[in-house]
């Protein structure tokens, strides 16, 4: 199988759920699929692409097979479309419109939930 471009992941590593989940698809991700960036620890690949550590690490962002940034929702539906028939349904469902748009909402409301209680997304959050 070849692919146009691996797609790449930026994660936050220091976050234990984030953390576990990514050790997830890790473990049922297709060879050489993905690049796990965890720019908890080292922002740096973050830079060429304008994105501050403080909004990596508050949601989920990624650069999907084109080069495109995907980011929270989106960006676990463009991993979700590489696990495999289930992981592809599920990534169908959350866009459907209604479902999209309340996961969106959900999602958005637990990330800033999470990054405001986390030190280290604070500690980014006054250096960005």
């Amino acid at each position: 199988m070849e692919f146009e471009k691996m797609i790449t992941v930026f994660f936050d590593g220091k976050c234990g759920l984030c953390a576990r989940e990514i050790a997830y698809y890790r473990k049922i991700a297709p060879a050489e699929m993905f690049i796990w960036q965890d720019i908890a620890n080292n922002p740096a690949p973050l830079r060429p692409f304008g994105i501050s550590q403080a909004e990596a690490l508050r949601y989920l962002h990624l650069l999907d097979h084109q080069g495109q940034l995907q980011i929270g929702v989106n960006a676990f539906r463009a991993i979700w479309v590489e696990l495999g028939p289930l992981w592809r349904l599920l990534a169908y469902l959350a866009g459907l419109p209604v479902i999209h748009a309340i996961l969106i909402h959900a999602y958005n409301r637990f990330a800033d939930y999470r990054f405001s209680r986390l030190a280290h997304c604070q500690i980014a959050s006054k250096g960005a």
